[in-house]
């Protein structure tokens, strides 16, 4: 005898047999794809993480030609910051300008920067050289000063500068109540709003520290930099980020089938015989 169609027992899905549905399989693939470029980018960041071509002990203290190690207007690469560099050009009488709070041995002076006008380049281009450290503001303006004499000579020669190839440090605003024109920090961004001559002008994002100050200003000091690490932990960390997010990607369709099958659950109880729910 067929039993009424009220008395059939209803059983409701497996949370198996919603997962294995053509629409989750689907979302499934989707949330692979998504995963795999994750991934990748994660793969990327670890590449870029570990230097597998560290430059040797003691490649900063050989002396390269500047045009060799940085090109004008381009950001100087880490493993190249504190390079030795040389470089000739004429010194621009009315463009040695002073930088405050620089520290010598944990001295508190001044920096004498100039402007020089690489010889023999093919487009006018300067770089920003920080010639030599005084302990007091006066005894930085008598250099200045002294150095304007030597520049406006009529017949110039070109000079030699030798030093460390250092980053922007960056432009920051004068403290309160300073001249609008005072600089805190070495920015050849800086300086270049100070200088002459500027129209059409290519200039080296970093700076020189002149290993050799003229008189009466003093050598700045600058030691060779630290042996840094082949590790870029920051990197790392994001390539650990891209991995949970592939994870995420799994949790994702995981938690948006389960709350499909449970609402199919949900909405087929009133159907289910106790039978089936035991």
């Amino acid at each position: 005898m067929t039993e009424p169609a009220d008395a059939r027992e209803v059983f409701p899905p497996t949370l198996r047999e919603v997962m294995l549905r053509p629409q989750w399989i689907g979302v499934l693939l989707l949330c692979l794809v998504v995963a795999g470029v994750f991934a990748w980018l994660g793969q990327w960041q670890l590449g870029r993480a570990i230097d597998t071509d560290p430059p040797p002990p003691g490649a900063t203290e050989v002396v390269r030609p500047l045009e060799d190690v940085a090109a004008p207007g381009e950001y100087l690469p880490e493993p190249l910051v504190g390079q030795r560099v040389s470089t000739e050009g004429f010194w621009l009488p009315g463009d040695f300008v002073i930088v405050h709070s620089r520290f010598n041995d944990d001295v508190e002076g001044y920096w004498v920067t100039g402007q020089l006008r690489i010889a023999g380049s093919e487009q006018k281009t300067s770089v920003a050289v920080a010639l030599g450290w005084a302990p007091t503001l006066a005894a930085a303006q008598a250099a200045v000063d002294e150095l304007d004499r030597e520049a406006s000579t009529p017949v110039k020669t070109p000079v030699e500068v030798t030093g460390r190839l250092i980053s922007d440090e960056g432009p920051v605003p004068p403290p309160r109540d300073a001249d609008p024109q005072t600089l805190t920090r070495m920015s050849p961004a800086a300086l270049l709003g100070q200088w002459s001559d500027v129209e059409g002008l290519s200039v080296y994002r970093p700076y020189i520290a002149s290993q050799e100050a003229p008189s009466p200003l003093e050598d700045i000091s600058s030691p060779a930099p630290a042996a840094g690490s082949t590790v870029n932990w920051l990197n790392i960390f994001y390539a650990a980020e891209w991995a949970i997010f592939a994870g995420f990607a799994f949790y994702l369709w995981y938690r948006l089938a389960r709350d499909a099958w449970e609402k199919e659950v949900e909405d087929l109880e009133p159907e289910i015989s106790p039978e089936s729910r035991g």
